[in-house]
């Protein structure tokens, strides 16, 4: 016995295109809870409207998403970046299932196998390289990118972490920073070198905007700094340096400098000393302040920070 043609219709009417979908029901929805959901828009917009957005979600079947997930590793991809699109993919088409989308029965991206990753490489900055570094921030077109990468390099936070930095979430006088929504969720508290401070204090006030770095475009914290990033490493000469790469160097700048693994997981918010433990190889040398020691590990690559020694910060976490 056929289906009943008045269902098929009905059905058929309800069926959302892939793109209909992301921005009535998807996007809607992420924007309300997800502190990332502006990674989200970035990979649809990019990669994933452009291969499915004119195609109803039920036309869209596991070889596809394998084709495009195999697709993005044959035009250069690295393997997470494939995978996160995989994954999303999977989120995507979960809440059409659990959101009972008329004609969706099954999610097509499960069971698709991720590539592997290696997430072991460790690639850290030494004090020549961020000389070149500093170097071409300062030629960048994004006038900020020059305060933005300094700003992680010495205080190893997160790259949202810092691009959604607000004024007044700095206690200069406790040489704290705030930082109220962290990747877990909670706020948690960065401990303020002197060259932090100082980088601060050049940084160009938008007037009534509570951003440390508000676009030029939006007067909100940047989107996305790729292509800047991008084009400035290039120029450094260090194509294959990631912007996470620069919180691992901050790690290992407090690791050289003699702080002990507990405290390096403090200041980088991990949760468990597990995933501070890949710095445990790092040699131990002198003992400096813990803060401070990243500042001293660059020397004077950044041309805001002072020559000469470098008080100790009083600070208590």
């Amino acid at each position: 016995m056929g289906e009943d043609p008045a269902v098929e219709k009905a059905i058929l009417r309800a069926m959302p295109t892939f793109a209909e979908f992301i921005a009535d029901r998807y996007m809607p929805f992420v924007k309300g809870y997800k502190r990332s959901w502006s990674t989200d828009d970035s990979l649809l917009r990019n990669h994933l409207l452009p291969i499915f957005g004119s195609r109803y979600l039920d036309q869209i079947s596991r070889a596809d998403i394998v084709s495009m997930h195999h697709g993005r590793r044959a035009a250069g991809a690295a393997p997470g970046s494939a995978n996160r699109l995989l994954i999303l993919l999977r989120y995507i088409f979960n809440l059409a299932l659990k959101w009972e989308i008329p004609g969706i029965a099954k999610n097509p991206a499960s069971g698709v196998p991720l590539f592997e990753e290696n997430n072991k490489r460790e690639r850290y900055l030494n004090r020549e390289e961020a000389r070149r570094l500093y170097s071409a921030l300062e030629s960048s077109e994004n006038d900020l990118l020059r305060f933005i990468v300094p700003m992680l390099i010495l205080t190893g936070a997160r790259k949202r972490e810092v691009l959604n930095a607000r004024w007044g979430e700095f206690d200069i006088p406790r040489r704290l920073w705030r930082i109220s929504k962290s990747k877990l969720g909670v706020a948690r508290y960065v401990p303020m070198s002197d060259g932090l401070v100082r980088l601060l204090a050049i940084v160009p006030h938008v007037a009534d905007s509570p951003w440390v770095f508000p676009s030029p475009k939006t007067g909100r914290p940047f989107v996305s700094i790729y292509y800047s990033w991008n084009t400035a490493r290039k120029q450094a000469g260090m194509p294959e340096l990631r912007i996470h790469d620069l919180r691992h160097s901050f790690a290992s700048f407090l690791i050289n400098a003699g702080r002990s693994l507990y405290e390096v997981q403090k200041i980088l918010g991990h949760t468990q000393i597990h995933t501070t433990q890949r710095y445990a190889h790092l040699s131990q040398e002198t003992l400096l302040d813990a803060a401070n020691a990243a500042v001293d590990a660059v020397g004077g690559a950044f041309g805001f920070i002072a020559q000469g020694t470098m008080p100790a910060a009083q600070i208590s976490a």
